[in-house]
């Protein structure tokens, strides 16, 4: 055999030596295929093995992979693990017993791909690749508005709405545009309207600040439009979640179209009021405003025209001009009837106070006028007298003296009224209301006694007898009050009351009696009562005893126990008879039956 062939032999005998130990051994290395975590907390990645056949060499190894190149972190061989120095994960990594990959207080840096490698010496080499998947929530995302605040319609080119940023999430967040609650498309061709420009910037600790501006051509229909934005945003599991930002508002600027002069007052306009009349139009800004009445022109401040007090010669037709100078086609201008109602003061006839004498007539004339349909009241206190402007009195009393009020008034205007007053004043003789009776104890004490009276002039008082008088008014009526003692006199006669004016006198007698006599009559019948009642109860008493002696005597004598025999009989009739009652008690069945029965006793045959 020459060279050339034994190499060949050789090199051939080397291949199947080869293929045979790897046919023959085999590692195997089994690891989840991704890891979710949190930012700051403990990521755990575990990584299962086979070798065969065993081999006491077998070193398990973790690597990182950045940039397409490996970095060993941790191993360990012959159950005892390391980490490795002057990596990423130094300081906050360690490998288990089984194999197990624990790396604490996670970090955005961190979400790399892991390799778990067994090397099992003659059985060959294993790895697995783990994806770590790190999630942090973003801020919730803040909107503001542009420093122009004012936005024109009708240009040619977008204009910035707002920016919206959120800050320090992980993975990079999204942020969605909203008008008036409706999401908008994500559209970033600048020529669009609405489009968006967004931005992204990863910060030196690992998380993402999101940011998007908003731009858009606005129109009149805008002046409303309700904009806010929200950041969307994932989580372990799959997990999708959202936060809003506060809402905006934009300014627009747009041409007026038409005017409005509108009055403000809710209720009809009286004299005295304030009126407030409010000129604008639907553009904005608000244009300069004129006002005039009856084509004269008059103040106003910032399309508000108020009038202080008003008259009825402020009535008349009210106008307000604008021009805007963006649509000098526009007819800006508005107009206002205003009519301020009114009363004139109420005219009593006669207005002088009225005096008159008792069952006099009397009559009043009450009239006003108004600007619309009216009322005339006569009223005394809170009593409706008469509703047609005139008062009639036949034949007055004294509780008709006092005061009477004419009222006119507008019903339509709430608030419109006006009054006058007019007095009566009624004359004649006293005349003394009945008085009630005085009551004393005991003859002797001191009573007070009232009367009372009408009358004018003001009665004079006299007491007969006399005693400590006061006088006082009660309305339309004098009331005097003595006080004096209740002698045998004055209970017999009682007290007399006299009045007198310049027409004439009254009098009345007020008796004077005394207190419980009523009461004390009762009681003495309560007494007799009483009296024949317990008469009654000791007879009834009586009786019931005396029945009771004689069943205990029948009782004792039929038990042998009463000494009432013939012996006894003969000592009684023998002894000393004196005026005594003596009374023989005899023991004979049929006598003692006979008595207590009222039976006759049976002959012996």
């Amino acid at each position: 055999m020459d060279g050339i062939t034994l190499g060949r032999a050789s090199l051939l005998c080397t291949l199947l030596l080869w293929a045979f130990q790897v046919c023959s051994g085999a590692v195997t290395v089994k690891v989840a295929p991704k890891v979710e975590v949190l930012k700051g907390e403990t990521a755990k990645l575990p990584c299962t093995y086979t070798v065969s056949p065993q081999s006491s060499s077998t070193v398990i190894e973790w690597y990182i992979e950045e940039q397409g190149k490996r970095q060993r972190v941790a191993f360990s061989q012959g159950g005892q693990g390391k980490a490795d120095d002057g990596t990423p994960l130094t300081g906050r990594v360690t490998i288990g017993a089984d194999a197990t990959l624990t790396i604490s207080a996670v970090q955005p840096s961190d979400e790399l791909v892991y390799y778990c490698q067994v090397t099992g010496g003659p059985s060959g080499v294993g790895d697995g690749a783990t994806m770590l998947k790190v999630f942090f929530a973003p801020e919730k995302p803040e909107l503001t508005k542009p420093r122009s605040q004012a936005i024109s319609v009708g240009g040619t080119t977008s204009s910035e709405i707002g920016t919206c940023v959120t800050m320090n999430g992980h993975p990079q967040p999204r942020i969605i545009w909203y008008k008036d609650d409706q999401p908008l498309a994500e559209v970033k061709d600048k020529n669009e309207s609405p489009h968006m420009v967004p931005s992204m910037v990863k910060e030196a600790s690992g998380l993402f600040t999101a940011k998007s501006i908003l731009y858009m051509q606005p129109t009149k229909a805008d002046k409303d439009s309700v904009f806010h934005c929200v950041v969307e945003y994932s989580m372990p599991g799959d997990e999708i979640k959202q936060k809003m930002s506060d809402t905006i508002t934009i300014e627009l600027n747009y041409p007026s179209e038409k005017a409005t002069f509108s009055l403000l007052n809710t209720d009809p306009v009286k004299e005295g009021d304030v009126v407030n009349m409010k000129c604008e139009t639907d553009g904005n800004p608000q244009p300069e405003f004129d006002f005039s009445k009856d084509g004269k022109d008059i103040t106003g401040q910032e399309g508000l025209l108020t009038l202080k007090s008003v008259k009825r010669t402020d009535s008349g037709l009210y106008k307000c001009t604008a021009i805007d100078f963006d649509n000098l086609d526009a007819d800006l201008t508005g107009t206002i009837t205003l009519n301020v109602n009114y009363i004139d003061p109420v005219s009593v006839t006669p207005a002088q106070p009225q005096v008159v004498m008792l069952g006099d007539n009397v009559e009043w004339q009450c009239k006003t006028k108004a600007s619309t349909s009216h009322t005339v009241q006569w009223k005394k206190g809170s009593e409706v007298l008469s509703q047609d402007g005139t008062l009639s009195l036949k034949g007055v009393s004294y509780d008709q003296a006092g005061e009477y009020m004419c009222v006119g008034a507008v019903p339509s205007v709430p608030g419109l009224t006006t009054e006058a007053s007019v007095n009566l004043t009624v004359k004649g003789k006293p005349m003394i209301e009945a008085p009630a009776i005085g009551e004393v104890g005991k003859e002797g004490d001191m009573v007070t006694l009232k009367c009372s009276a009408h009358g004018s002039p003001a009665p004079q008082f006299t007491w007969k007898p006399s005693g400590k008088e006061s006088v006082s008014v009660e309305g339309n009526k004098a009331v005097s009050t003595v006080t004096l003692q209740a002698t045998a006199e004055v209970m017999k006669n009682g007290v007399t009351c006299e009045v007198s004016n310049d027409h004439g006198t009254d009098s009345k007698t007020i008796l004077v009696s005394l207190k419980r006599a009523i009461d004390n009559s009762a009681d003495r019948a309560d007494k007799q009562q009483g009296g024949s009642s317990g008469v009654v109860i000791a007879v009834v008493v009586c009786v019931l005893l005396l029945l009771l002696l004689v069943a205990l005597i029948y009782f004792l004598n039929k038990k042998s126990k009463l000494p009432c025999g013939k012996k006894d009989k003969k000592e009684v009739a023998s002894g000393e008879v004196n005026n005594d009652i003596v009374v023989e008690m005899k023991t004979d069945k049929a006598n003692e039956e006979a008595g207590l029965l009222n039976k006759r006793p049976s002959t012996e045959q």
